[in-house]
C-alpha cells in the first residue's frame, strides 16, 4: 500500500492497519526461527509499511494539533 492509499484513510483505520502489520511481522519473525520463511523479502516489506503507517499517524497528529 502506497503513502497516498494510506493519507485517504482515518487514523482508526491505520490503527488497524499497524496492528495487523505487526501482526505479520511477528508471524514472519517466527516462521524464520523455525526455519519454514520462504520469502525473507516480505520481512522488509511489512517493517516499511509499519515504519510508513506510524508515519502518516505522526503527520495526521501534527496537522491535528496544529489546527487546534
Amino acid at each position: 500500500m502506497n503513502a497516498q492509499e494510506l493519507r485517504d484513510k482515518t487514523p482508526d483505520q491505520l490503527r488497524e492497519e499497524l496492528a495487523s502489520l505487526k501482526k505479520e511481522a511477528f508471524n514472519l519473525r517466527f516462521q524464520q526461527a523455525t526455519g519454514q520463511l520462504e520469502n525473507t523479502a516480505r520481512m522488509r516489506d511489512v517493517k516499511r509499511g509499519a515504519a510508513r503507517v506510524k508515519t502518516i499517524l505522526n503527520e495526521k497528529a501534527a496537522a491535528a494539533a496544529s489546527e487546534a
